[in-house]
């Protein structure tokens, strides 16, 4: 299918061949028949593509910062890897659409194929021929209302929820600074609520337009229009409301506001534009100034989002789903009307040359649709659902059994290997050390959305691409599957790779649940493939395997250190779904374990944790058959500049101490024996050794780099800790599995 996006680094637009998403639970897939460009929003994230990289940094601040923490964190070479690879990548574009319901995924009956629907979302509603939208994204369309009309419906929501920040009531008089297309629709929606409206914008064909769809006056805004409109409509007091819909960089508009508002009178931001507050003004009028954020409550929930976890209505009554249908509605019912908005419809296949023209300045428009194959007029119906699309589905695999042996490669045979998932770790810490090694041919990569799909294919060259999992595990020229998606689905995913017969690497954790970890090792035994290997890499860096290897042999019990200054996630992060994704230490906390098993060569018996109130950060002891323990201390409130990881060993008489992966040493009686080096640009945690083993292995049919029981006792000893919180007491391990 045919997707429009946009290389972030080069600024390329492009028409792209892309993968057909996959249908999954919660959702429905849907055949675009017209899509909407946002002419401020999108056509600012084109214009800043085509940036320099330091205007790219100017433009964003907030990224910037994030790039300082990462190199502070993971090192230069490691950050500018993660950093050029998002850059490097194709974006998509849009986020609002009209479609036909191409196929119903589980757990959906409010909507069936065939049915036309109203789309929202900038991970969704894509400028694309099929899209996946979950229930919380979609509404259907009212009888009567044009597909072309129903496209507008996420900008009319965004639009929607602005006026509703304003609390407008009936007889007040609103000023709405930028008359786009956002303040188009704010100055429709409050006629039709009965508030007298006063546009201000610097184009007059816009004012003009905003006239006609019903504002009592527009002007420029640096005239005397506009001041003396709102003087004349409010006996001198000043408007109720402002609306901010414009964007750019001048303050212009908050200062207009600010004299132009009534005493104790409301600014509402929707677009983005410069927020300098004059103060005084703002403080002599006591002005309550609010934020608009984007369609409604629910947006960025991916609890809402993506989960269809609705809220409820006596507590939230307009949700951006409810705002969407809202939106529809008010169009069905001739109070909004969108045509005069539309200044082109162009055809989905000239979508880079409009936005050229957009971006240049020979297209001048409010809103311009994209009309898809099958839409012959802007007046004619969706064309019938074609067949379904592939989907993500996955194989019921039996029969097939793999020796824990596996067979050696023949000569010269590459060994070659499928992703399923290709994020931001897959493709920053993993595919760039397997793109450049001889010997290896990265055969497929299967994602849930196209444009993942697509990147990962172009920029390491995978052979192939896709949505569709069961082509990939029933494919037997692949050798082994790498798993690097949402810790939900790793153990489901590993699991039906080894009853396919694959050698399988899956990024930590393992399993979530003993529930899943014993459903993984259901799989090894009825299967009797072993092949598996768990991202575990600490335990492969070189650093560490040196300082090891200088340490020497133990003869007594030993005792390790090992302090994780995590730090705080920012707000929005996918580990802080923990219904779903499971909690942090349990999605990460496999590493500090498996790290220190691999110091004191050998596998923990029992585990016992405390946490502070909140269980934000917690201590976790584990003890080993031998006496030795270690005390991991995994804390989220340390300093942003002290190191990350910080390893202790003790033992008969000598210290090893490992500072955050960048330097090493050991310590014999009074002395330093041995000091590794000092290289802050060269931090190595192991992946690119932790990926030589396990290709290796795969390659010659020898074991895996560590054993499958080692890996199991790891896990276990990661679920063992909310047990022992819960238990207060040390738990057994055998007792968690």
């Amino acid at each position: 299918m045919k997707q429009v996006v946009q290389n972030y680094r080069s600024g390329e637009l492009a028409l792209l061949d892309v993968p057909v998403p996959g249908c999954k639970p919660g959702g429905v897939l849907v055949r675009t028949a017209y899509s909407l460009i946002s002419t401020g929003t999108e056509l600012m994230k084109v214009s800043e593509a085509g940036l320099s990289m330091l205007g790219k940094a100017r433009s964003r601040p907030d990224q910037v910062a994030k790039v300082v923490q990462s190199v502070a964190t993971n090192g230069v070479p490691a950050t500018y890897r993660k950093v050029m690879g998002k850059l490097d990548s194709y974006t998509p574009l849009g986020y609002s659409l009209c479609g036909v319901v191409e196929q119903v995924g589980a757990g959906i009956d409010d909507v069936k194929a065939g049915d036309l629907v109203a789309c929202a979302g900038n991970e969704h509603a894509l400028h694309a021929e099929l899209n996946w939208v979950p229930q919380n994204l979609y509404v259907p369309v009212p009888d009567g209302l044009e597909p072309r009309q129903a496209a507008f419906g996420t900008v009319g929501s965004i639009a929607l929820q602005g006026v509703r920040q304003g609390e407008s009531r009936l007889g007040e008089v609103a000023l709405v600074v930028g008359l786009g297309l956002i303040g188009q629709l704010v100055v429709q929606l409050l006629t039709a609520s009965g508030v007298r409206v006063v546009g201000a914008d610097p184009d007059p064909a816009r004012c003009e337009l905003a006239e006609r769809l019903g504002a009592a006056a527009c002007g420029d805004p640096s005239s005397p229009a506009v001041e003396s409109a709102v003087a004349g409509l409010t006996d001198g007091h000043g408007v109720d409301q402002v609306y901010l819909a414009a964007g750019g960089g001048s303050n212009q508009p908050v200062e207009l506001a600010a004299r132009l508002c009534r005493d104790r009178g409301r600014v509402v931001d929707i677009g983005k534009c410069r927020l300098d507050l004059p103060w005084n003004a703002y403080y002599e009028k006591e002005l309550d100034v609010r934020f608009s954020r984007s369609y409604g409550p629910g947006r960025y929930d991916p609890e809402y989002e993506l989960e269809g976890r609705d809220y409820p209505i006596g507590y939230v009554r307009w949700t951006e789903r409810r705002n969407l249908a809202c939106f529809l509605d008010l169009a069905a019912r001739g109070r909004v009307d969108v045509a005069p908005l539309i200044s082109r419809t162009a055809d989905f296949g000239d979508a880079v040359e409009t936005y050229r023209s957009l971006e240049d300045g020979r297209l001048k428009a409010v809103a311009v649709l994209f009309r898809y194959p099958g839409q012959e007029s802007p007046d004619s119906t969706p064309a019938p659902a074609p067949a379904p699309a592939p989907a993500l589905t996955v194989p019921a695999v039996g029969g097939r059994r793999n020796r824990a042996a596996g067979a050696a490669r023949a000569a010269n045979t590459p060994v070659r290997l499928a992703f399923v998932g290709a994020g931001n770790y897959a493709s920053s810490m993993l595919l760039p050390h397997l793109a450049r090694r001889d010997g290896v041919e990265l055969s497929a990569v299967v994602t849930t959305t196209a444009l993942s799909a697509a990147n990962a294919q172009r920029k390491f060259g995978f052979a192939g691409a896709t949505t569709d999992l069961d082509a990939v595990l029933g494919d037997k020229s692949v050798d082994a599957v790498f798993v690097v998606t949402r810790h939900s689905s790793h153990a489901e995913l590993t699991r039906r790779a080894l009853l396919s017969g694959k050698a399988v690497f899956v990024e930590k954790p393992l399993a979530l649940s003993e529930d899943e970890l014993a459903g993984v090792l259901a799989a090894v035994e009825e299967s009797g493939n072993d092949r598996l290997q768990v991202g575990f890499n600490r335990r492969f860096a070189p650093l560490l395997r040196e300082a090891s290897r200088q340490f020497g042999a133990r003869t007594g019990p030993g005792h390790v250190r090992y302090l994780v200054n995590a730090g705080r996630l920012d707000h929005g992060s996918w580990y802080l779904r923990q219904g779903t994704e499971g909690s942090r230490f349990a999605g990460e906390g496999g590493h500090f374990v498996d790290t220190a098993s691999r110091l004191l060569g050998a596998d923990p018996v029992s585990v016992y944790a405390t946490a502070t109130p909140g269980g934000e950060d917690l201590q976790v002891v584990l003890r080993y058959p031998d006496g030795s323990t270690a005390t991991i201390a995994y804390v989220t409130t340390g300093p942003s500049g002290f190191p990350k990881e910080t390893v202790d060993l003790v033992a008969d008489g000598r210290a090893l101490r490992l500072d955050d992966f960048l330097r090493a040493a050991v310590y014999d009686g009074r002395r330093k024996r041995w000091v590794g080096p000092r290289l802050p640009r060269a931090r190595d945690k192991g992946q690119s050794a932790e990926l030589a083993a396990f290709v290796g292995a795969v390659r010659t049919g020898g074991a895996m780099p560590v054993p499958l029981e080692s890996l199991v006792a790891t896990t276990a000893a990661t679920l063992a800790v909310p047990a022992s919180l819960a238990a207060g007491a040390p738990v057994a391990l055998a007792e968690a599995r």
